[in-house]
């Protein structure tokens, strides 16, 4: 009797239109910041993240949870930390666990973070200098973009960093899968600073796990400006070398 992890896969079937479906729900990707208040069905998210979990993980440990908040928990949640961050007393008492982000910037990266940063608020109208208006679109992060589920993606603190590569492409998975059924996304690591809200708020042992990142998902609201920026990404050539 053949072991059911042993049976082999059903060949590939690949269809122009099977590789256009793949490449447009990868390429049409992007970081959303204002979504419709339109409900995403518990049955939708799930579908979602049982696609996800095929991504590839160091000998199959799977390293994420999944923490997802709707409704009132999600609300909760908002409150709290715009609470915190409404407050600048409050507010310094908070700092990212991890840092996402080297702590001395160099070009090019320095020079692309610069970018992305005054295209999205000169869409939005923002001034340089306006910290009025940054501070109030700092806080839209903290609500979800008006996002209706917020996810709180967690690991154990056991794991090594060959973990966190796994979790990245179990994070993309989601965000394929969600455009591939319609909805949007925006990974948002600035739910970090508020790590210990997160951890209280859902229950969390903060000595055995730790929050990695939340994501916004829902429907992309068409007709915001918010939504029209398009980052850019550098040619092939200028970050691959082929070697014979």
């Amino acid at each position: 009797m053949t072991h059911p992890a042993s049976v082999p896969r059903e060949p590939d079937h690949i269809t122009t239109d099977t590789i256009a479906a793949v490449d447009h729900a990868i390429t049409t990707r992007r970081s959303i910041r204002r979504f419709l208040s339109k409900a995403v069905s518990k049955e939708t998210i799930e579908e979602i993240l049982k696609v996800a979990s095929r991504a590839p993980s160091g000998t199959n440990t799977q390293p994420w949870r999944v923490h997802v908040l709707t409704g009132a928990s999600r609300q909760s949640l908002v409150d709290k930390i715009m609470a915190i961050h409404n407050d600048p007393a409050q507010l310094s008492q908070h700092q990212e666990e991890y840092d996402y982000y080297p702590k001395e910037w160099v070009s090019p990266y320095i020079d692309r973070r610069r970018k992305v940063g005054w295209d999205m608020y000169g869409i939005m109208g923002i001034a340089k200098g306006d910290k009025e208006r940054m501070h109030a679109q700092q806080g839209r992060n903290y609500q979800y973009f008006d996002a209706p589920v917020g996810l709180v993606f967690t690991i154990d603190r056991i794991m090594g960093r060959g973990s966190w590569l796994d979790y990245g492409m179990f994070l993309q998975n989601i965000m394929v899968a969600a455009r591939a059924r319609g909805l949007d996304t925006c990974p948002q690591a600035a739910f970090n600073h508020f790590h210990d809200v997160i951890e209280s708020h859902l229950g969390l042992n903060p000595e055995k796990e730790m929050v990695v990142v939340s994501m916004a998902l829902g429907y992309a609201d068409p007709d915001s400006i918010d939504n029209t920026l398009l980052t850019e990404r550098e040619p092939v050539d200028a970050f691959t070398k082929f070697w014979d």
